[in-house]
């Protein structure tokens, strides 16, 4: 499994807090497509479809 980039991991970290991609992209300074953009990418990485999954595989992509 490919580890996520560090922009995805902070993505990720926003996205599990409860952030929506609105308010990720606004406190990253990225646009939404952006952040759009690496959660699918994360999601690929994890082999997961939802925001609900990344909990659960987030630890094991970072290690």
């Amino acid at each position: 499994m490919d580890r996520l980039s560090t922009a995805e991991l902070s993505v990720c970290e926003l996205a599990m807090s409860g952030s929506t991609n609105r308010q990720i992209a606004e406190q990253l300074f990225l646009s939404i497509k952006t952040v759009e953009w690496h959660l699918s990418a994360s999601y690929a990485k994890l082999r997961i479809r939802s925001r609900k999954e990344l909990g659960e595989h987030l630890g094991a992509a970072v290690e």
